[in-house]
């Protein structure tokens, strides 16, 4: 994947790590093959990635984001599976050519459904018959879970009687739309905590001393802000992307609408009156868990490896009640 960690990004590309490490808990043998992005850097990942193909032998080369498909397909990977996140698909730029490489790998898997479907204006991905998935990374439950938000705020250092509401995103990328989140914030009287530099293993300890999470994106590929908060049972605020549509579906002090500054600050306002504002979603978060997702993902390695008779690959699919099928 070309989305690793760095100083200034710690958190980035976690989600794909916990994917690998909950694979590898089941008994599959992964090697993991990471490069910083950057235009500088994709020539050297294909020659790396070539070199490795021809030191070793994989079954399957799976890719996460579209540029890096682009480098293992430009490699020889084969077969080639490559997961899409959201903006390699919505992206002006970059989204044509993921476009593009998703009918020409082996599988092409979105990390929901939404990002088969058009959002915000932009196109997702093309449907190819029997070359289709979901296939999602999936919450690390071990990690978020809930804690006392009291708790938390002293760990973080932060006011134990103030009102938090949290924008877990990096601020700087445009469209998390952190503009909105201030507005309501500012309107329901709460300091405003934002992501994009947080370490990951201090992730869990800012979501529990929050109030509530509030995601304002114009699109998300899967939304795995959402999951982990509801994993956390605390209140999420969002507008309807990724899986939130579904996820959340009468649940308990969430809100899953267009965004709307006045009727987002009403809401906001009634949930801060409450004492200690939380929400059942746990089980929703464990329907979506990291292990398992990474049973999907193996399930489809094998259909994929299986499928030399050019027979269609399954495409999971979310039913009504969020889960994957």
């Amino acid at each position: 994947m070309n989305f690793g960690p760095d100083e200034a990004a710690p958190q980035r590309g976690r989600w794909v790590v916990d994917q690998v490490e909950a694979l590898r808990a089941g008994g599959t043998d992964v090697e993991l093959f990471t490069f910083q992005p950057g235009r500088d850097q994709y020539l050297p990942a294909v020659r790396r990635i070539r070199m490795l193909l021809k030191e070793r032998e994989f079954d399957l080369v799976h890719a996460h984001y579209g540029l890096a498909g682009w480098c293992a397909r430009l490699a020889g990977a084969s077969p080639l599976i490559v997961t899409f996140h959201g903006t390699d698909v919505r992206h002006r730029v970059v989204g044509p050519s993921s476009r593009f490489l998703a009918r020409r790998v082996a599988l092409a898997a979105g990390a929901s459904d939404a990002l088969f479907a058009e959002e915000a204006g932009r196109p997702g991905l093309p449907l190819v018959p029997g070359k289709n998935a979901v296939l999602p990374c999936g919450a690390d439950l071990s990690r978020f879970r809930p804690r006392s938000r009291r708790d938390a705020r002293a760990r973080l250092g932060l006011d134990p009687d103030r009102r938090y509401l949290f924008f877990p995103a990096d601020p700087e990328r445009p469209e998390k739309r952190v503009e909105r989140a201030r507005q309501v914030a500012g309107r329901a009287g709460a300091e405003l905590l934002t992501g994009g530099g947080i370490d990951p293993a201090e992730m869990p300890s800012w979501v529990n001393a929050s109030d509530a999470v509030m995601v304002t994106s114009d699109y998300e590929g899967f939304g795995l802000a959402f999951l982990e908060s509801l994993a956390c049972e605390v209140p999420v605020m969002t507008t309807p992307v990724g899986i939130a549509p579904r996820l959340m579906r009468s649940l308990p002090n969430t809100l899953c609408t267009p965004f709307d500054a006045e009727s987002w600050s009403r809401f906001a306002i009634e949930l801060l009156a409450k004492p200690d504002p939380r929400t059942p979603g746990r089980a929703r978060a464990e329907a979506l868990s990291a292990e398992r997702m990474a049973e999907r993902v193996r399930l489809a390695y094998i259909e994929v490896l299986t499928d030399s008779s050019g027979s269609e690959v399954s495409a999971a699919q979310f039913g009504n009640d969020g889960e994957i099928r």
